[in-house]
């Protein structure tokens, strides 16, 4: 199956210092990403959406600048897994914070992702207040 890459800008009015946690922990990511998220002993996550589980690992991440959360493939042989990343960065000039969002998966209808990005950042921009 093909994969698409979507990519996104999200500018906040608040920290870089403030968003991380709502990227980088499973509480932070229940509260707008999933409907929950959990994670085990073997850091393993179980992202839950729509009562279907699935489970990722985070292979990245840099304090207050960048997640990557990996979805484990129920196919072996998947040597693409889907993805996403979030990079958090500022504006030296207006000093204002961004998140840049890539989502690397099967989902090839790219104005229906964009909407659900929209969605779920301003779900987060609710929350943080930015």
């Amino acid at each position: 199956m093909s994969k698409f890459e979507y990519t996104g800008e999200f500018e906040f009015r608040a920290s870089k210092k403030m968003l991380y946690p709502y990227l980088a922990s499973a509480s932070g990511l229940s509260q707008w990403f999933a409907d929950d998220v959990n994670i085990d002993e073997d850091k393993t996550l179980t992202v839950i959406w729509d009562g279907e589980e699935n489970k990722a690992k985070m292979v990245a991440h840099r304090t207050n600048s960048l997640v990557k959360i990996e979805f484990i493939p129920e196919d072996p042989n998947d040597d693409k897994p889907n993805f996403v990343e979030f990079k958090i960065e500022m504006n030296e000039l207006t000093q204002a914070v961004f998140i840049r969002v890539t989502d690397y998966s099967e989902m090839d209808d790219l104005a229906e992702l964009g909407e659900i990005w929209e969605n779920l950042m301003h779900k987060l921009k609710e929350i943080v207040g930015g």
